[in-house]
């Protein structure tokens, strides 16, 4: 009868472990400032890969080939670490003062999405992380890995399964209590841990992120098309911005906020956060002209620690060019007929671009002379795309 009864037993151990392991590491996750802090399995997300196959075959990843070449991996969480038996989800708020679109009244301000206007939130995560898994594997003697964002984890369906929020038809995590602004990180672990009840969408029949879109890139609920984000083209995408694209990303020149502010959960967000990452106030509303300066010794200087620092000057510039062209200002002339001569190519087209934009006819053609010596083939189609011939 007592051999019997040892399974049982046995389960019972293992139950009571996982459950005091779990409180451990939910303890230590709040103390840490983390916001929410839940478990999913590593089997717990079967839709992923074809999903994610579906978005690779569609050419909805641009030229993200990296999402191609880890897709086995990022598909599922036991071919990134066959060893892992629960996968814990981080959320850390993140949320604005103020609605960040408001800035888009003021174009000769440049809009940087909120996300960025603090330290990198990869070493912020990570650096946390680190410190609640190094306790955790002490107290558990079990194996972990952390990750933020930079491994193919598929974090927003492993924190859907985990219960953090539900993917809004923005295809980011939603959260009842702090809407759309949540950075995640995950742990894997060989412990067993007890689990969390996955979220229900509730998205309902709102449509409002998608509507608020400038580029609409959702190309139908619950699906992006990358290749018109103007998230993905002002900081993953490098070279030429489709022209027909430009004029709707008015002053945002790194990322874009605006099917995340539209979010109608975000309202529980302001009674439910705790502002724990304050933007630097020189990010906040910045002005263009000043960004248009910018070498790369200051860019580089300006942006310590940001993570705008990650997409290098030339490409910096080119997306304020686009934000300068937009504004409709006749200050911003002056900077950007400097840069006509700029070292990089990519810099030198959107100059033309913007300055055809900001420009008289009559005046703007007293610049032909920049595109006869212009060498390189991507520039000398931005005059001609504005009319400049000879």
């Amino acid at each position: 009868m007592a051999e019997a009864d040892k399974p049982g037993r046995e389960a019972e151990k293992a139950r009571i472990r996982a459950g005091k392991l779990t409180a451990f590491l939910k303890q230590e996750a709040a103390d840490k400032g983390f916001d929410l802090c839940r478990i999913t399995g590593p089997d717990s997300i079967p839709q992923a890969p074809a999903r994610l196959s579906a978005f690779i075959k569609a050419g909805h990843h641009g030229t993200m080939a990296w999402m191609e070449e880890t897709r086995e991996r990022r598909g599922d969480p036991k071919v990134l670490w066959p060893e892992v038996r629960s996968v814990v989800m981080f959320g850390l708020n993140y949320g604005p003062d103020s609605d960040p679109r408001l800035l888009q009244a003021e174009p000769e301000k440049a809009a940087i999405s909120v996300y960025a206007r603090n330290r990198d939130y990869h070493d912020v995560i990570k650096g946390k992380l680190k410190e609640v898994a190094t306790r955790f594997a002490a107290r558990a003697g079990e194996d972990v890995k952390v990750f933020v964002d930079t491994a193919p984890v598929m974090e927003k369906p492993l924190a859907a399964a985990a219960g953090l929020g539900w993917q809004g038809k923005h295809t980011n995590l939603v959260s009842r209590d702090f809407g759309s602004w949540l950075f995640l990180g995950s742990m894997f672990t060989t412990a067993d841990l007890e689990l969390d009840a996955p979220e229900r969408d509730r998205c309902g029949s709102c449509r409002a992120c998608l509507d608020a879109c400038p580029t609409a890139a959702f190309p139908a609920p619950y699906e992006i098309d990358a290749r018109r984000c103007i998230s993905y083209l002002t900081i993953e995408h490098k070279g030429v911005i489709d022209r027909d694209l430009r004029p709707a990303f008015g002053n945002r020149i790194y990322g874009c906020d605006d099917c995340l502010a539209a979010c109608p959960w975000n309202k529980f967000a302001a009674t439910a956060r705790e502002i724990k990452l304050q933007a630097r106030e020189d990010l906040q509303a910045p002005e263009i002209a000043a960004f248009l300066a910018l070498d790369d010794t200051g860019f580089r200087s300006h942006f310590s620690g940001s993570p705008v620092k990650r997409i290098g000057r030339d490409r910096f510039v080119r997306n304020v060019l686009i934000a300068a062209g937009n504004s409709g200002s006749g200050e911003l002339i002056a900077p950007c007929k400097a840069l006509l001569d700029d070292a990089s190519p990519d810099v030198r087209g959107m100059a033309v671009w913007a300055l055809s934009r900001l420009m008289t006819s009559a005046d703007f053609s007293t610049l032909a002379s920049y595109k006869d010596k212009e060498p390189d083939e991507d520039v000398r189609a931005e005059w001609l795309a504005v009319g400049v011939t000879s």
